[in-house]
């Protein structure tokens, strides 16, 4: 089986063509946790398998390292549309790309790097248009009072916090706190995603706002733990930020691998994410099976 290691700020995934790999769908979350292994296996914070789609020019099938399905991830996205370009599946440097059921809209800024892939040039950054934020708790899902949960009180293992809940096709909890960079992430985030106010799960992105236009963030993201960068988190964090006032619609995110532009049109009520995508080896292993 062939793949691609590839990362938008950090945040690593596999990319297996399933174009060209036909794997049993039964079988995936066994080789997924084999494959996302940084020990015993290529090592990533998941798998994204790129699928032919009726309903769009590309399907992202993405799994998290646990093997468990998620809906979507921005920094993943990005690095799918560099992958169906430069691979030449695509000649369109503006694409659709379907996951979960949800359409997402990806504008691809080619460099044509002295004729490199056969003068087509290769990929160096994507804008996603990534939909309207969701706000309404049952749908993000999270259990709240309101009809919206901003800044809302949450008791997490014995400590009090303040959380705004956002779902960009996945749940995201966002925590407004101080010194983030010293933040235990690795005791305070399975507190979070297991909690029982998220029906299932959640990321939780612990977000430092430094001016109105920028914002630094680590995440803990469900089912793989700390990652470098979430980029539906970042869209997350720049909504919650706007909704408590504390940074204006078009913000910068620092992130532990990288920066992420991200913007919300609130005319059109729609999140704009820009960022890069990497392309870091590739392989070949062993089917499933093995």
């Amino acid at each position: 089986m062939r793949f691609t290691k590839m990362e938008g700020c950090g945040n690593d995934y596999i990319y297996v063509n399933g174009f060209e790999e036909s794997i049993p769908q039964e079988e995936k979350p066994k080789l997924v946790q084999k494959l996302s292994d940084r020990h015993f296996g290529v090592g990533g914070d998941g798998v994204i398998f790129i699928n032919p789609a009726p309903e769009a020019d590309f399907e992202m099938e993405m799994y998290n390292a646990d093997g468990s399905r998620a809906e979507m991830c921005g920094n993943g996205i990005r690095c799918v549309g560099k992958f169906v370009y430069d691979k030449g599946l695509t000649d369109k440097r503006r694409i659709t790309v379907i996951s979960a059921g949800k359409i997402k809209y990806l504008d691809l800024t080619v460099e044509d790097g002295n004729g490199q892939n056969g003068g087509r040039g290769t990929v160096s950054k994507v804008r996603v248009n990534m939909g309207s934020p969701v706000l309404e708790p049952e749908l993000i899902p999270v259990i709240a009072g309101g009809d919206r949960a901003v800044d809302e009180p949450i008791r997490v293992d014995g400590r009090d916090y303040r959380m705004t809940c956002v779902s960009m096709g996945n749940p995201h909890a966002v925590i407004f706190a101080e010194n983030v960079a010293k933040l235990d992430l690795e005791r305070i985030g399975p507190g979070f995603e297991n909690h029982e106010r998220f029906p299932k799960r959640t990321n939780t992105e612990f977000a430092e706002v430094i001016d109105r236009q920028t914002v630094f963030m680590r995440v803990w993201e469900r089912g793989t733990g700390e990652t470098l960068a979430c980029g539906t988190g970042c869209c997350a964090v720049a909504v919650a930020c706007v909704l408590n006032d504390l940074t204006d619609d078009k913000i910068t995110v620092k992130l532990l691998g990288g920066e992420l532009e991200i913007e919300w049109d609130r005319e059109k009520n729609l999140i704009y994410m820009t960022g890069p995508a990497v392309t870091v080896f590739e392989g070949c292993l062993p089917g499933p099976e093995a």
